[in-house]
């Protein structure tokens, strides 16, 4: 794991959940942090515990779904730290319900946040990167890809969109850049808060209680894919519970 210690890192999301334990892991390892969500309280918050620790961290509030957002936050990695290494799009969101609830609004947000999120920092770091000739992507995905059930369609649909972009974009990548696909399964987080129907967040929050993984499973996956050795790709990592289906 030497390879991540002093490395520029920006992670989207990284409020609460996934993104908050990849924060504090990768920053234990000597990364530089760059913490970028919507809710400004918990960035300053995580930011203060990071430096608080011996780290180094900067946040930004961002908005994701907004290109300029996306943007400002990898000028902020640029302009603190002189460059970036490892962008990690980590921001999404899981209003699922039955498609007969005709949720339009819930499908439209999870595709400006899920796939229009991802693409927005693909666009903002990618002439970074190439201008570096190094650099690391990693997008998380979902194992609702891999398995699709009732009230999860469109939410599927647009993680299996990551996971087409993230494959194009690693054939595309070349020689010089990183590209990773980091699959969670059932992950203890917050968003069981967002789903609208109150059976369904129940049932699926009965089933996370059971046999969720802690978000810091996650973290360690995300570590493990920046820590190989230049010139390694770890092009995906699926990470489930042992009882998940």
């Amino acid at each position: 794991m030497n390879d991540i210690n002093n490395k520029v890192v920006v992670i989207t999301g990284a409020s609460s959940g996934m993104g908050e334990a990849t924060a504090l892991h990768l920053a234990e390892r000597g990364a530089k942090i760059v913490l970028g969500a919507r809710r400004a309280d918990r960035l300053e918050a995580l930011a203060t515990r990071i430096v608080g620790a011996g780290g180094e961290a900067v946040w930004l509030p961002t908005d994701v779904s907004r290109r300029a957002d996306m943007e400002a936050l990898i000028a902020l990695a640029t302009t603190t730290y002189g460059r970036l290494d490892v962008l990690v799009n980590n921001a999404g969101i899981m209003p699922i319900s039955a498609i007969d609830d005709l949720r339009v609004d819930d499908w439209e947000a999870m595709i400006d946040v899920n796939i229009k999120g991802v693409l927005y920092g693909i666009a903002a770091s990618l002439p970074v990167f190439r201008a570096q000739n190094a650099g690391h992507v990693i997008n998380v995905g979902s194992t609702a890809t891999l398995r699709i059930v009732p009230t999860m369609s469109v939410y599927s649909g647009t993680k299996m969109a990551v996971r087409a972009i993230s494959e194009g974009l690693r054939q595309e990548a070349g020689a010089d850049l990183r590209v990773t696909l980091i699959t969670p399964g059932m992950t203890s987080t917050e968003g069981m808060g967002v789903i609208p129907d109150p059976e369904v967040r129940v049932g699926l929050q009965a089933t996370i209680d059971k046999i969720a993984m802690p978000a810091s499973a996650i973290a360690s996956a995300i570590a493990y894919a920046i820590g190989q050795p230049s010139g390694v790709d770890i092009g995906e990592v699926v990470v489930r519970p042992t009882a998940q289906a």
